[in-house]
């Protein structure tokens, strides 16, 4: 485990399962520190995350992951040059105690691998749709960097200051991720992807369900066109 890493977890009506998302994250070794990224919440979700002491910052109404993540990586990198140089982790409010495992993307860096991505176990990816969102990004950094990652949806990534300096900015809403890839990939950085048993809520085959995975495809598409909202 690196000398310290700064975590940040984009959050929106999340008092669930966030509790113990940030309790597990607090639990990886030389945590430096941790910012939840509040997309507009309506919930306790805010109020939660500075109870369990983390740093907050809140968008005034719900913009989007996106523009969430970009919120609290901004706020993570505010703190000076020595946060400024640690590894950044990104991760999912839903993970509940899964979300300890993610120390192994920290691990995975090096300087020949800046950035990781983790890999979900194939029954949790198959309790949620059809993967047609998910195929369809992977089809589509396939023909434009020769690269098909099993992934392209996670969130759960870590990035060394190199990684994240060689990204613009962040593609809008569900497409952040997507764009990152891409990005990574367009700047010579081949996100590794470390399968991990994570577990995280999915909407499955359901009217919410498939209204997620409908913005989902949308923000997706927006990002292939290369809408980025920069630093």
């Amino acid at each position: 485990m690196r000398d310290g890493f700064t975590a940040v977890v984009a959050a929106r009506d999340e008092e669930g399962l966030l509790p113990a998302t940030l309790d597990a994250l607090f639990g990886i070794p030389n945590l430096s520190r941790l910012v939840v990224a509040d997309d507009g919440s309506r919930d306790a979700t805010a109020a939660l995350a500075r109870a369990a002491g983390a740093e907050v910052v809140s968008l005034p109404s719900p913009r989007g992951k996106g523009a969430a993540l970009r919120a609290g990586i901004l706020l993570a990198r505010s703190a000076g040059p020595s946060f400024s140089a640690q590894p950044l982790l990104l991760a999912d409010a839903d993970l509940g105690p899964s979300a300890s495992r993610l120390a192994a993307l920290l691990d995975a860096l090096d300087e020949d691998h800046p950035a990781s991505v983790a890999a979900f176990p194939k029954g949790v990816a198959a309790r949620g749709g059809f993967g047609l969102v998910k195929g369809l990004a992977r089809r589509a950094i396939s023909r434009r960097a020769g690269v098909a990652p099993l992934e392209p949806l996670s969130g759960q990534r870590a990035l060394l200051p190199a990684a994240l300096d060689a990204l613009p900015g962040l593609a809008p809403g569900f497409g952040a991720e997507v764009g990152m890839t891409l990005d990574l990939l367009s700047s010579g950085i081949t996100p590794l992807e470390v399968p991990l048993p994570l577990a995280h809520r999915t909407a499955g085959k359901t009217f919410e369900g498939f209204a997620h995975r409908a913005r989902q495809g949308l923000d997706v598409l927006r990002a292939l066109r290369g809408e980025r909202v920069p630093w």
